[in-house]
């Protein structure tokens, strides 16, 4: 019986790439902090994982009559970068907060790390069910 790696490994691959895109947004933003103009972007994960779910043939909702609405059309398309609504804006138009950019990329970071674990725990479970331990 043949194993298929996207099922085992189930939405963790997807989580990781997401993450790693996320945290390029934000360094980006981090970057341009003094930017005159520039404005701050961030993915949606979780529409990024909802797509990434629906991909793997997970809860994927079907349209099963002509009025119901069509799903993929109300969703934005997988890494679309949206724009960050300041709290407070600057004078020059830049729109980053380097203290909430720095916080949210930790974050990410630290959800990165989690993904990673639970990634490598699938992968040390799939070795040790092969070697037949």
């Amino acid at each position: 019986m043949a194993i298929s790696l996207d099922s085992a490994l189930g939405i963790h691959q997807p989580a990781l790439e997401a993450r790693i895109k996320r945290a390029e947004v934000l360094a980006n933003n981090l970057a341009n902090a003094d930017t005159p103009g520039f404005k701050a972007r961030d993915i949606d994960f979780a529409a990024m994982m909802q797509k990434a779910q629906q991909d793997l043939g997970g809860l994927g909702m079907d349209k099963t009559h002509e009025r119901h609405m069509d799903i993929d059309s109300s969703m934005a398309p997988d890494g679309e970068l949206l724009y960050r609504i300041p709290h407070q804006p600057s004078v020059d138009g830049n729109t980053v907060d380097a203290q909430q950019e720095q916080s949210r990329f930790m974050r990410n970071a630290m959800e990165y790390q989690a993904s990673f674990q639970f990634l490598n725990g699938k992968v040390t479970g799939l070795k040790k069910a092969i070697s037949g331990q």
